[in-house]
């Protein structure tokens, strides 16, 4: 599919910068994703979309396995090697998209995401199989950058995202999320919102973005109104902020 194309091929040249990158490897909500995790005594737990692997390694050391899923087998690598050198045993990777799980129904206690969803082209799917594979009195933890709060925002925010990305489909607001969850029979709840500082360097950088589209990024920024930019608390260097919510859902037992 051409879609998965353009997500192997945004980030599989890009692993190991995901492995460093401070964003992705830093951060309380990491400790969050453990705790959470923790409460469940010898939780199996799918990480779903991966990526480099940074919410399997929080989460390994209170689970009896994690599973490392991620559609870009160059992530997956990266998550072998660095799950290896940190000596944790219980993690193994398994390559696929978050819309055809080869799980079987029931088969995990959590199921975690960090930093994914925005990049699924089906969403409806990708939640459906969630709630298939998640066993019943099972848990979901999803991180991820939320939608602007108001339609000028979201606009700038997802034009911003496409520039930089092609893979990208979709940040998704708070009551989006919610309603999604529940048309799914996880009712969901946000449990922490914060503030992501985004330096514009590393961020095109990290990604590999063309030149073209920074140059295209650079010119949106240019012309966002007052309110895009104080919202984003845009810099001159534009760096900037974004909004991320974890929300938690759990499936009826």
């Amino acid at each position: 599919m051409q879609h998965d194309r353009a997500i192997t091929q945004s980030f599989g040249p890009q692993a190991e910068a995901y492995l460093t990158s401070e964003v992705h490897a830093t951060g309380e909500d990491l400790e969050l994703l453990a705790a959470v995790v923790a409460a469940t005594p010898n939780a199996r737990v799918l990480d779903l979309g991966c990526g480099a692997g940074h919410a399997s390694f929080a989460v390994a050391p209170v689970a009896s396995e994690v599973v490392s899923y991620d559609l870009t087998e160059a992530m997956l690598r990266v998550v072998d090697q660095a799950a290896a050198d940190r000596r944790l045993a219980n993690i193994h990777t398994v390559r696929g998209s978050a819309e055809r799980l080869p799980f079987s129904d029931a088969s995990f206690d959590w199921v975690v995401s960090r930093y994914s969803a925005h990049h699924w082209r089906n969403l409806d799917a990708a939640l459906a199989e969630i709630g298939r594979v998640v066993r019943p009195g099972g848990q979901v933890c999803l991180i991820d950058v939320m939608g602007g709060p108001e339609p000028l925002l979201d606009s700038h925010l997802q034009a911003l995202e496409l520039l930089r990305d092609p893979s990208h489909v979709r940040n998704y607001g708070e009551r989006e999320w919610l309603g999604y969850f529940r048309h799914h029979s996880l009712p969901a709840r946000v449990s922490h919102r914060w503030r992501l500082p985004i330096e514009f360097v590393s961020w095109i950088a990290r990604i590999g973005t063309a030149p073209a589209r920074v140059a295209a990024i650079r010119t949106l920024w240019a012309s966002a109104p007052v309110e895009v930019q104080e919202h984003y608390t845009l810099a001159g260097d534009l760096s900037f902020e974004l909004d991320v919510a974890m929300l938690v859902a759990a499936k009826a037992g």
